[in-house]
């Protein structure tokens, strides 16, 4: 499960406490860990070292600074492991919304560390999937719907049958080795041009 090749990024203004979690991650095998202490300037780091998963340690943290984070979080497409020593329900809600992938509250010890990493990587791409799943469904749905769009305006301005306007339109597409929806939304726009 573990992937020794990750590029780990570690923000932790405490020192004692980011340690703990390099000693983790490097007994877990992880080579590639960078330890920040400086919550500000974090995004340019970020967007620099290109890391696999982010870890997040704040022992008490201020609203700010986790809407900070959380800005932060949303724009970045990483698994999240945030450990937090106290929180709240309305902090979780908030961590999850942000895209967090594992929130642990009091529970920094250093063999909890890749556990709680390979768990963090797990659930980020298993959410990742569902998000490409309903992505693929909301555009398969779209193009079923330009496609029936297409047929009745085919089968009104024509006079064909249901079959025989998805026929033309089937054999339009692979005539010009072009996508069934494209060749409808074709159909769609020259409608709406004429009418």
């Amino acid at each position: 499960m573990t992937h020794p090749d990750l590029t780990i990024l570690v923000i932790d203004e405490n020192a004692i406490r980011a340690s703990i979690i390099e000693e983790g991650l490097r007994e877990a095998g992880h080579e590639h860990v960078t330890v920040v202490h400086e919550v500000n300037g974090i995004a340019r780091i970020i967007e620099t070292l290109q890391p696999d998963v982010i870890i997040i340690d704040i022992e008490s943290p201020n609203r700010d600074m986790m809407e900070h984070l959380f800005q932060l979080t949303r724009t970045v497409s990483r698994p999240i492991a945030m450990f937090v020593d106290r929180s709240d329900t309305a902090s979780i809600e908030a961590a999850v919304d942000a895209g967090v992938s594992a929130y642990i509250v009091d529970g920094l010890k250093k063999e909890r560390v890749k556990p709680i990493l390979d768990m963090a990587v797990s659930r980020f791409n298993a959410f990742s999937r569902l998000q490409r799943e309903l992505a693929d469904a909301r555009s398969a749905l779209e193009e079923r719907k330009v496609i029936e769009r297409a047929k009745g305006i085919m089968m009104k301005m024509r006079g064909l049958s249901e079959e025989e306007a998805f026929a033309l339109l089937r054999q339009t597409a692979m005539n010009e080795k072009k996508k069934l929806a494209e060749i409808a939304q074709s159909v769609v726009t020259a409608a709406g041009l004429l009418m």
